[in-house]
């Protein structure tokens, strides 16, 4: 089924479960008086829906927080939301109506590169300016000129996102020899293995197993023994939220062993997967967009972060909302910054005030490069290290977490082996 909504205020996502939150509304033409209408699916069901729901909150949060502002330029915000069910083949369709039937303003992304890459022709074709959030290489196939991407990787995307997890192995003494390679047969993990490889040549890492798993795996322990039976030196694994949830059930069941094991594993950074797994996920490197250490602070996010949480409690939504919640209220305050820049919505305004001018957000001052990546990357590689049980408290705090890459960010150590 198809979901629209207006959303009216975080009154309704708190008290209300999202599942059952939408009902099916239709919109006109905006008249310049109106709202500033803003649209995007977002996955409010299916293996995505969790993340999809925290992005949700956000971006609300900042619509509320705009509209008691005033808005902008004078208007008010409305935000037109479908889900896409983390299902890619719903997007086009999706953004086609959001468009030609809604008539929606400006456009941003859904969650992640799998449900934003088919969304792409569809506004290429129509010209807009599109801001995405979570997405590695997206764009270096479509080569739009009106892209932009909030999360912190580059340019460089695909090469960015494993550059820091080989920065550490580069590092470790004695200096690992062999490397494995896993990958989700997905959109994602292929651009994201990508760049591991690269960097594996680089470094000089002799790859005894580079292998694609189908999406509809469901065990990964046979997977996993296959690795194992290479005896890696270290591994980099490249899967989306379930399929890291198996590999870190899978590592522990066979007693995984390497010096380090992690890489481009989405999922260990949302709340209620971390909550979860709890200690089974001391040893993992993986990458990151934030983390709670003294070294890594900004203006304006522990207080967003403060009325965030309550909010996803009662809307069974990430719970601790250190990863993608925080980007994503950032995104609409460079597309809320942008719109009274340009003094408007129109297109090829918005793009070049984007192009040319430095964001102040919750995750930090934001500058795009000519490709509408941060000019400056700033993904970060954490470890795993000390988590006891499942209290979602620790991750909150400085600890569990620390940074290992990049240095102006470091606040520990990498402890190997990794070992179960």
């Amino acid at each position: 089924m198809k979901l629209t909504t207006r959303l009216k205020g975080l009154a309704g996502i708190a008290g209300i479960a999202l599942a059952t939150l939408f009902a099916p509304v239709a919109y006109g033409q905006a008249a310049q008086t109106g709202p500033i209408k803003i649209g995007f699916s977002m996955s409010q069901t299916g293996s995505l829906a969790a993340t999809g729901k925290a992005h949700l909150i956000a971006m609300q949060m900042w619509a509320d927080d705009t509209n008691a502002k005033g808005g902008l330029l004078g208007r008010k915000v409305e935000l037109v939301v479908y889900d896409d069910q983390s299902n890619g083949a719903q997007v086009p369709g999706l953004y086609t109506k959001l468009l030609e039937v809604d008539k929606v303003d400006v456009v941003v992304s859904p969650y992640g590169t799998n449900m934003t890459a088919p969304a792409m022709p569809t506004i290429m074709q129509r010209n807009m300016t599109f801001m995405t959030v979570f997405n590695t290489g997206t764009n270096d196939k479509f080569k739009y000129d009106r892209y932009f991407g909030i999360t912190p990787s580059g340019a460089d995307s695909t090469a960015e996102f494993s550059r820091g997890y080989f920065a550490i192995a580069e590092k470790m003494n004695p200096k690992p020899k062999t490397i494995a390679l896993v990958s989700a047969d997905a959109e994602f993990a292929q651009n994201a293995v990508e760049g591991a490889r690269v960097h594996a040549k680089k470094a000089g890492f002799k790859v005894v197993y580079d292998k694609s798993y189908p999406p509809s795996t469901v065990d990964y322990s046979p997977i996993l023994r296959a690795v194992q039976a290479t005896s890696p030196d270290i591994i980099f694994i490249a899967s989306y939220p379930s399929d890291s949830v198996g590999m870190v059930r899978a590592a522990n069941e066979i007693k995984l062993k390497a010096r380090m094991v992690g890489g481009g594993m989405i999922g260990l950074q949302f709340g209620g997967i971390k909550v979860a797994m709890g200690e089974n996920l001391n040893g993992f490197v993986g990458y990151d967009v934030y983390s709670p250490q003294s070294t890594m602070q900004f203006p304006g996010l522990n207080e967003m972060l403060e009325r965030y949480r309550p909010l996803a409690v009662k809307a069974g939504a990430d719970p601790i909302g250190i990863y993608g919640p925080p980007y994503a209220y950032a995104e609409m305050q460079v597309i809320g910054q942008a719109i009274v820049g340009a003094g408007g919505t129109d297109q090829k305004k918005l793009n070049d005030f984007m192009k040319s001018h430095t964001f102040d957000t919750v995750v930090g001052k934001v500058k795009f490069d000519k490709s509408g990546e941060w000019e400056k990357p700033r993904l970060i590689y954490v470890q795993y290290q000390g988590v006891k049980g499942n209290d979602p408290e620790q991750f909150k705090k400085p600890g569990v977490q620390p940074i290992l890459y990049p240095p102006e960010f470091k606040s520990g150590d990498l402890k190997e082996p990794f070992t179960r």
